[in-house]
């Protein structure tokens, strides 16, 4: 069969089982559209994947398989088109298998494909360029891949999106991979954001634990210890994986605020000479896994979730501890002409505001970064219109961080 009528073909399938979901959805939801997006793994694949396993599909050989992945792989290499790559790990688990082996994460291809490239490091050359849009009525902000709303108008991928939500003490931003569903008991929940009360620290939480296997030990044996019996929809428990700090500008001096980020889940060697970030392959909640398996005497399952004065640190690794990752932001310099501060944004940015911010590594001495690796900007920030502002990051930051360092801005 010619390469491009399995394309075809296959289309056509991705079409119609889109088609199906999309009634069931509507049967259970009159009033209530959904966008089709991707949705993390589930513990248990859905019932039609068996059927899917005996297809001629499935039984394709392994080697024409992969050939056929790796030339979909490399000749769609960007958004909307790279949709027939996700297509391809939609099939059946054989092909999911094998394009998860062929595609490649940020750091390595500089592309987003799956959902767990949020949770990933960014490339270490050219910064993946985003857009924010934000909703005031709604209180809402959505994160899209590219570069502005104006060049990739409706064809823009949304990456994730995010609630304010206000309360007595504190703010917070609720994060999910979709647009229109924050619940924390819901599957596509990713973390959130909470500020203190006066807004000076803000603290990163993830849904997922951080990806290191003996913190992933310890997280399952403080289940155990701290759990009780709570309806099946408890919210998911939250790992704190980051922290910004803001000094309090009492004095009202001119200039943005100086800020400090402590990303606990990245090591400083990170950004030193041969050295790599922790980067998950998939959303994989030890929480999600322990639930699965505990059940009572009876035979029925028990929902466990952690209480706020309980949860287990986010890392247990003494390194990541001892030396994270810190970022500040680069310090403007202030242009008389103009009478304002200013910061080389490479034409990323068009609107002056104080809000506006690049953030580059703190580095002390004796850690040994060098020299281009403390001027490189990892995340930067800034307003192009109302209410639509841009985000560059690169490696070693993810997009999930990247973005929390930005919503306490907007």
């Amino acid at each position: 069969m010619p390469f491009r009528n399995i394309i075809r073909e296959l289309r056509e399938k991705r079409g119609t089982v889109g088609n199906i979901s999309r009634k069931g959805r509507e049967g259970k939801h009159v009033n209530r559209p959904g966008k089709s997006h991707i949705a993390p793994e589930l513990s248990s694949p859905p019932s039609s994947s068996m059927t899917d396993q005996h297809s001629r599909w499935a039984n394709l050989p392994p080697e024409l398989l992969l050939d056929i992945i790796q030339r979909v792989e490399a000749s769609e290499t960007s958004w909307p088109a790279r949709r027939v790559v996700v297509a391809c790990a939609s099939v059946c688990k054989s092909w999911r298998d094998i394009t998860k082996e062929v595609v490649k994460t940020p750091e390595q291809c500089g592309c987003l494909t799956f959902p767990i490239s949020v949770k990933q490091p960014g490339p270490r050359d050219t910064p993946i360029q985003c857009f924010i849009k934000r909703d005031m009525a709604t209180s809402t902000y959505r994160l899209y891949l590219g570069l502005s709303p104006a060049l990739s108008g409706d064809m823009s991928k949304l990456l994730s999106a995010a609630k304010k939500i206000r309360r007595a003490t504190r703010t917070e931003f609720v994060i999910s991979l979709v647009a229109d569903d924050f619940s924390r008991s819901s599957n596509t929940y990713i973390g959130k954001l909470r500020s203190n009360f006066l807004g000076t620290k803000f603290m990163v939480f993830d849904r997922q634990f951080p990806h290191d296997s003996s913190a992933q030990s310890n997280c399952k044996s403080q289940q155990r210890i701290h759990s009780k019996q709570v309806p099946a929809t408890a919210a998911a428990a939250n790992y704190n994986v980051g922290t910004i700090y803001y000094e309090l500008n009492v004095l009202r001096t001119r200039g943005p605020r100086r800020m400090r980020c402590s990303m606990h889940s990245i090591p400083i060697s990170a950004i030193q000479e041969g050295g790599t970030a922790p980067t998950p392959v998939e959303f994989a909640n030890c929480f999600d896994e322990h639930l699965s398996t505990m059940s009572d005497s009876k035979g029925k399952k028990l929902a466990v979730y952690f209480s706020p004065t309980s949860s287990p640190k986010p890392l247990e690794s003494p390194h990541s501890i001892r030396d994270p990752l810190i970022l500040k932001n680069k310090s403007p310099r202030w242009h008389e002409q103009l009478q304002c501060w200013c910061l080389n944004f490479k034409g990323r940015v068009t609107v002056a505001s104080v809000k506006n911010f690049q953030l580059v590594a703190a580095v002390e001495p004796h850690q040994d970064v060098s020299v281009a690796e403390q001027d490189k900007v990892m995340l930067q920030f800034g307003k192009i219109g109302k209410d639509i502002f841009t985000m560059d990051y690169r490696y070693p930051p993810l997009c999930l961080s990247s973005l929390c360092n930005l919503l306490e801005q907007l």
